[in-house]
Parts: structure tokens; C-alpha cells; sequence
């Protein structure tokens, strides 16, 4: 359990850089855009919120690069993000 752990937190960790290296690239795209101004704009409101879904499957993964494009703080991106995938694979593990 430990080594999945670790080896998941290093993966958001890499996906948050990517989205934050990747705000830099489309920055002008996102913010002269009506839908990219709206996005950005909900998700710095909900940005905390939304990161309470990473520990799905499917879902998480893309969670965590947005989590890096809207500059979430990453102290708390890691709390979250990683403690939830740390409760995930415990209680996979008390299933089997």
C-alpha cells in the first residue's frame, strides 16, 4: 500500500506541474475567450471543491492537471489530492 501511494501522490504531482507549465503555454487562449474567462473564473471558485473528486479512477487524473492550470496552491492541492488517494487504497486494501 505504501509503495501505490507514493508512487499515485508522485503522479499528480507530475500531472499538477504539467497543468501549471501548460497555463503558461495557453494563457492568452484561455483568458481572451469568453468560455476560457468563465472556466477559469469557476474554477478558482470551486477549484478546492472539485479536487474532493480526484480519488475517482477516470476522473481524478484530469482533476489534478486542471487542479495545476488554475494555480491551485500546491501544499493544499497535495493535502487533498494525496490524502485521498492514500484513503483510497486503504480501503481497497480492508475489501480484499
Amino acid at each position: 500500500m505504501f509503495f501505490a501511494s507514493a508512487g499515485n501522490i508522485l503522479a499528480i504531482i507530475a500531472n499538477y506541474w504539467f497543468g501549471y507549465w501548460l497555463y503558461e503555454k495557453t494563457r492568452t487562449k484561455l483568458v481572451s475567450s469568453k468560455v476560457g474567462t468563465k472556466s477559469l473564473e469557476y474554477g478558482h471558485r470551486y477549484g478546492y471543491f472539485i479536487l474532493l473528486f480526484s480519488w475517482l479512477p477516470v476522473l481524478g487524473d484530469p482533476l489534478t492537471l486542471v487542479a495545476g492550470v488554475l494555480r491551485l496552491r500546491f501544499v493544499w492541492f497535495v493535502l487533498i489530492a494525496g490524502s485521498l488517494r492514500v484513503a483510497r487504497y486503504y480501503f481497497l486494501s480492508q475489501l480484499v
